[in-house]
């Protein structure tokens, strides 16, 4: 149908020439001629807790969502400075309270307590432009002058279907839709000063109609009328692209302009200006990126909540660890172990399995008798080490949720055999408090719980907590 390649994010249309992309994807926009871009964070926010009536998100999702309004509000500004065009549904606005990463403290030792501090943020971040947006619903619109000309096609086609879900209070707004009673900037048209790229701001419409949908016995499939109107969706749009282009008063430079001969005074302290500037974000990026990076290790401990296969299995070894033994993966000639580890209370030998939505069942088990049989063997051991099978079961639910995560025929087996069971949760509700702090006895305990234990193992309370909890 045409050789424009398009882009979506946050929205979907039911055609082959659309790409799409999730709203945290970073995809960059200068690989697309015409991106249709829909500020939808909902998936980002979706189990936040409330603070003062409006979502308030933790630090790691305040991170992801901040991440991600950042990255695309970068991307639409680079990709219409470079001659791209992006058209932007305006949605309805989401604010959200995300964390600032500060925090105050008050009181000592139990009684001190811990204030996380938020600040208010939006969908809206995302987009490049200071829209004073206000939360505002209705459908009577018309065209102004500004684009007339340019929006008609589009507009007679789709122009009923639209709603505006704010309106735009920007003292610099150049309005393109204006509600029908009173004017006010429902959509806009911003033209690049350097290139022949547009940013459009059109009111939002639904693209994720009941009409476009339709179930089967295996995925939901998109209707006759999901692709009719994905085709003239598009057809509206590379005729709109091919218009704005046509329309574009600006002359891109072309190299030799910017020979030193034609240098402007003031330009020569800018650029000395934007050098330092992007010294300054580079500075912060790398700085932002070994952050993010120990972020990402620091919260490895929560494999053992959802992992199965190799990952799963760091994460125990890196939680034997910090419980105080001597862990690594076992592999010779012979044999392979998912874990061996020992401290001054004994030697262990470990497996791990996780189940998508299902109990562990006996067939590790198996594998872990066969194992201690097979360390047996090696000269260097000189009695049977104790065997534990780590498991995570229905490692898709939250953990409160699942039922129990062993069979009940893989716990008798392990009664007779004389093996422990580690659900890996539970683990992970040992290793925190160790997480906070040293604490030797604590950790010891923990060990001999494994050690001494035929069944599941239940690890012993930790410590009393020094300090009390966190507010926003």
């Amino acid at each position: 149908m045409t050789s424009k390649k398009i882009l979506t994010v946050g929205l979907e249309l039911a055609a082959d020439q659309a790409e799409h992309v999730d709203f945290d994807s970073k995809t960059s926009l200068l690989d697309w001629d015409i991106t249709l871009f829909r500020p939808d964070i909902e998936e980002l926010v979706y189990s936040s807790e409330g603070y003062q009536g409006k979502p308030s998100l933790s630090d790691s999702s305040s991170f992801r969502l901040k991440e991600s309004c950042e990255h695309w509000r970068r991307e639409i500004k680079q990709a219409v400075d470079t001659g791209k065009t992006v058209v932007i549904f305006l949605a309805p606005l989401h604010e959200v309270y995300v964390d600032t990463g500060q925090r105050s403290y008050s009181g000592t030792g139990r009684n001190q307590r811990t204030t996380r501090h938020v600040t208010l943020y939006s969908n809206y971040e995302s987009i490049p432009a200071s829209l004073g947006q206000v939360p505002a619903q209705g459908s009577a619109m018309k065209l102004v002058n500004r684009g007339a000309e340019l929006l008609a096609p589009y507009w007679a086609d789709f122009g009923s279907h639209s709603q505006y879900e704010v309106i735009l209070t920007g003292d610099k707004v150049p309005a393109c839709l204006v509600t029908r009673t009173g004017d006010k900037p429902v959509g806009a048209l911003y033209r690049s000063k350097t290139s022949d790229g547009t940013l459009l701001l059109l009111p939002d419409l639904d693209f994720s109609s009941e009409e476009f949908l339709e179930e089967t016995d295996e995925e939901p499939e998109w209707t006759s009328v999901a692709k009719q109107f994905a085709s003239r969706m598009i057809t509206a749009l590379v005729s709109l692209d091919r218009a704005l282009r046509a329309g574009a008063e600006v002359t891109p430079e072309p190299p030799w302009a910017t020979d030193s001969r034609y240098q402007l005074p003031a330009e020569t302290e800018l650029r000395t200006q934007l050098l330092d500037a992007e010294t300054q974000v580079e500075t912060a990026q790398k700085r932002k990126e070994a952050i993010a990076e120990a972020l990402k290790m620091a919260g490895s401990y929560r494999a053992l909540l959802f992992e199965k296969g190799k990952p799963l299995e760091r994460a125990i070894i890196d939680t034997l660890r910090l419980l105080g033994f001597d862990a690594r993966p076992f592999t010779n000639s012979e044999s392979e172990f998912d874990v061996v580890f020992e401290s001054e209370e004994g030697r262990l030998i470990g497996e791990a399995e996780g189940k998508d939505s299902k109990p562990v069942n006996i067939d590790k088990l198996r594998q872990l008798a066969m194992n201690i049989q097979e360390d047996l063997q090696r000269e260097e051991v000189t009695s049977p080490a104790k065997g534990v099978l780590f498991g995570n079961g229905h490692r898709l639910q939250v953990p409160s949720d699942r039922a129990g995560p062993f069979t009940e025929k893989c716990q008798s087996a392990a009664q007779s055999m004389g093996l422990a069971l580690v659900f890996t949760p539970d683990l992970f509700v040992a290793a925190q408090p160790l997480l906070a702090g040293s604490d030797e006895k604590y950790s010891r305990a923990c060990r001999l719980a494994i050690l001494n234990t035929v069944g599941r193992v239940n690890f012993p309370s930790p410590p009393e907590e020094a300090s009390g909890g966190s507010e926003n």
